[in-house]
């Protein structure tokens, strides 16, 4: 398999954009399953539509959620289009807009977000994407196309998390944050990086829990003042020293593993954001200790979020970018892996096997 040192929804309906030509290389999959489902086949390149825009793809990002589409919910589920190109993240650069497009220009370095939900062709793994103009952000000058196919799932929904608590903000910027105390459990995940990373931006004090050293070091590079071994028999006792009166809010992995933890260490009024099933998927929680601290518990799932918290996200991580934050590599506490575009299947396989860091796809030059 080529580079192992070196991931929902495709559903819904969408009428064909008109072809033109040349041809261009796209990842296509017209059943449900393993990676091998995963196809190079050549298509023509199309034009965009009104409100549309086409992208050259250069990176390409994977995500836990294209796996997960990929093998469907249940062994021969039937897809939505007859196939399906995969990959809700990228950045590349704007070649065509159509009708009533006012935000992006041709030329423009930009990053994509959601790129295939329920859509059949519109997805990153290929050299162009034809896809809505509300999923293209232009990208800072000072952000790599690396950090570009980095954000998308993991920092909106980080994003979102951080946006959710009773007492607390409903957009990120310097000092959004300031006095709070964040806990993110498994800080050294990719949600859990931009999570850390947004929230110290934002002036949060941090808190990370992690397995151990290697993903600490991780987590302590990312930017996290504190950081925890979850195992650890007194790490209740730990956060607390931290945080006497308990943590303002939580961005939860695995609440069905932490639901105990995170009673134990919340602060009356406090928010646990929950944006992923790490565990299991059934919480068992004790009523009256919640009631009587008056916990938030907010579940996140950023294809229904809605486009105004989308757009603001967009707004608010770009202005992160250009202060720069959000750095990715080893070096940033979000180590790289890469792929071209022909072995987007060792791509997935990759993030399926829970590689930590990120997985990207070098689809083309910049």
């Amino acid at each position: 398999m080529y580079g192992l040192d070196r991931q929902l929804a495709a559903g819904g309906n969408h009428s064909a954009p008109t072809r033109v030509t040349p041809d261009m290389k796209s990842i296509v999959y017209s059943q449900t399953g393993d990676p091998s489902v995963l196809q190079l086949v050549d298509r023509p390149v199309t034009e965009p539509g009104a409100g549309e825009v086409r992208v050259r793809i250069v990176v390409s990002g994977v995500n836990p959620t294209d796996w997960k589409s990929r093998r469907g919910s249940a062994p021969g589920q039937a897809l939505a289009f007859d196939d399906v190109v995969p990959g809700q993240d990228g950045a590349g650069i704007v070649e065509a807009v159509g009708a009533g497009v006012q935000h992006v220009s041709v030329g423009d370095r930009v990053w994509l977000a959601l790129a295939a939900y329920q859509r059949a062709n519109s997805g990153s793994a290929q050299e162009y994407a034809v896809l809505p103009a509300e999923r293209v952000f232009v990208l800072p000058a000072n952000a790599s196309f690396d950090q570009g196919a980095s954000l998308g799932v993991p920092a909106i929904t980080a994003y979102r998390a951080l946006t959710v608590a009773e007492d607390g903000p409903r957009r990120l910027r310097p000092g959004a944050l300031a006095g709070k105390v964040v806990l993110v459990a498994g800080g050294a995940g990719a949600v859990g990086h931009a999570a850390i990373q947004l929230a110290r931006w934002a002036g949060a004090s941090v808190v990370t829990t992690v397995s151990g050293p290697a993903k600490a070091a991780l987590a302590t590079a990312a930017g996290a003042q504190h950081v925890l071994t979850y195992t650890d028999p007194d790490v209740v006792e730990q956060i607390r020293a931290i945080a006497p009166e308990g943590v303002d809010l939580i961005v939860e992995v695995a609440p069905a593993q932490n639901a105990g933890l995170d009673l134990a260490v919340i602060r009356n009024r406090g928010s646990i954001a929950v944006y992923a099933n790490n565990g299991g998927d059934q919480v068992t929680l004790d009523v009256r200790q919640h009631f009587s601290l008056n916990v938030r518990y907010q579940f996140v799932l950023l294809y229904t979020v809605g486009a105004d918290v989308i757009r603001a996200a967009a707004e608010d991580i770009n202005a992160a970018l250009v202060d720069g934050a959000l750095s990715v590599g080893e070096e940033a506490g979000l180590p790289l892996h890469r792929t071209d575009l022909a072995h987007t299947a060792d791509a997935h396989a990759l993030v399926e096997s829970g590689v930590v860091g990120k997985v990207l796809v070098d689809v083309s030059a910049g």
